[in-house]
């Protein structure tokens, strides 16, 4: 039996979703990220509080761990789950890897990079394009943001 593509979004950012809020309960905002590139699964979680280290975002986290793993900093057959719209920074590292496909959850109109705040990864001005999924389990990753900075009040 073949599984959608639809059902495989959901699968991986369930994933992403749990690892986001293992970083809720270790003081961190709840953004998890899991990195598909063939059979292998990586997965990270905001580590900007644990390690002190304001680039430790989910994002970066597994983007780094993929380029260990096969040796390469071009991740070009790889996709990304996240539960967040990228910030600046993680889609600058996104474009820059050469990813294939990104798929995120909630929006953020404060900080995102996928037309949320700004636009860095549809801009004709990098040098590369990806293939975008948005709102997969978006509610579900929106409410779990939110829980996390109304419990922070």
């Amino acid at each position: 039996m073949r599984v959608s593509a639809l059902t495989l979004d959901e699968v991986y950012m369930r994933q992403a979703l749990a690892l986001a809020e293992r970083a809720a309960a270790e003081g961190d905002v709840p953004v998890g990220a899991v990195l598909v590139i063939g059979d292998l699964v990586l997965e990270a979680q905001n580590e900007k509080e644990r390690q002190r280290d304001a680039s430790a975002h989910a994002e970066m986290l597994v983007l780094r761990e993929a380029s260990h793993r096969i040796g390469s900093w071009r991740l070009s057959d790889a996709t990304l789950y996240v539960t967040k719209e990228p910030c600046v920074m993680c889609a600058g590292a996104i474009v820059a890897s050469r990813i294939d496909r990104l798929v995120y959850g909630a929006r953020d109109p404060k900080g995102g990079a996928d037309g949320g705040a700004f636009d860095i990864l549809r801009s004709p001005k990098t040098n590369h394009r990806l293939e975008i999924t948005t709102g997969v389990l978006e509610q579900e990753a929106a409410e779990q943001l939110q829980r996390f900075f109304r419990a922070r009040r």
